[in-house]
């Protein structure tokens, strides 16, 4: 995986003044576009999508600092406008391209490169185990994307949930772990840089179609889940999980990321000390 993006990093550099498709990127490297994407984004910590703006903005101030004109420079970078290139400029440097020339002003952002960071082995419990379709019944929000800390959204969703609601989702779940089930999806671009938001959902697994209108069905296909069990202080040990499944197991590991919703749940019987938890991500073979 670390020869495959450093290999991404080579052909998104031949490319920055033609049109990049992601999907081909993906496909040279043996990988889906979504698993690519997403496996950048936790390894790298900014999606490849501003990425590659990141990249193509930096080598614009390079070229208004030696003289070419904006017109040039926003046609060459792949805008359509001058003014949409003005204004994305701006956002990232903070100033305008025409106060770059007049000032010289000089932001940079350089290409990446990765490597082997060897820090002692860790050793992460898991199992591949295939699921049949089944559905989850129960509510839904829009939330914030937070790496870290209690969702103050997701726990108000949480709390809204009424007894009613509560023991119909009771009734219909038949399926391990016949407990509540969190599942994100949706995501927004900017998840890498805890911006955005996504669609988190609270329900019971179950094989049965939703009966009641109070609640909401999530269906969830067939797939290959890759399962991460964990044990310690909660949230603080599942957020840790889920960094080194991204940026440590995946990497190295014969499976890539199938799109599908992300699920985990959370036992509370001994203590937020000492939370049993299991994270499900559903995965193919590569």
């Amino acid at each position: 995986m670390i020869q495959e993006l450093n290999r991404l990093m080579t052909y998104i550099e031949e490319r920055l003044t033609q049109e990049i498709s992601l999907a081909e990127a993906a496909k040279t490297m043996g990988l889906s576009e979504y698993h690519l994407k997403r496996t950048f984004s936790f390894i790298a910590g900014i999606s490849l999508v501003e990425y590659v703006r990141n990249r193509r903005l930096a080598l614009a101030n390079s070229d208004l600092i030696k003289g070419e004109s904006v017109t040039e420079v926003a046609f060459k970078y792949g805008y359509q406008s001058v003014e949409g290139f003005s204004r994305a400029f701006r956002e990232w440097s903070g100033f305008l391209p025409s106060e770059i020339i007049k000032n010289q002003f000089q932001k940079s952002f350089p290409p990446l490169s990765f490597y082997i960071n060897v820090k002692g082995g860790v050793s992460m419990d898991f199992k591949i185990e295939e699921k049949p379709t089944f559905n989850l019944v129960g509510v839904s929000k829009r939330v914030p994307i937070q790496f870290e800390g209690t969702n103050k959204v997701v726990q108000e969703l949480a709390q809204s949930m009424t007894e009613k609601q509560r023991t119909e989702m009771r009734k219909l779940g038949n399926m391990y772990p016949n407990q509540v089930l969190n599942a994100s999806y949706a995501f927004d671009e900017g998840r890498m840089e805890e911006t955005g938001e996504l669609t988190h959902f609270i329900g019971f697994a179950t094989t049965q179609e939703n009966l009641f209108d109070d609640l909401e069905q999530l269906p969830i296909a067939k797939h290959k889940w890759a399962i991460f069990p964990n044990k310690g202080p909660f949230p603080q040990t599942l957020q840790d999980t889920w960094g080194k499944i991204y940026s440590e197991w995946l990497p190295s590991s014969n499976y890539e990321l199938v799109q599908a919703p992300e699920l985990s749940f959370t036992n509370y019987d001994e203590g937020l000390e000492n939370c049993y938890s299991e994270i499900w991500v559903a995965v193919k073979e590569k």
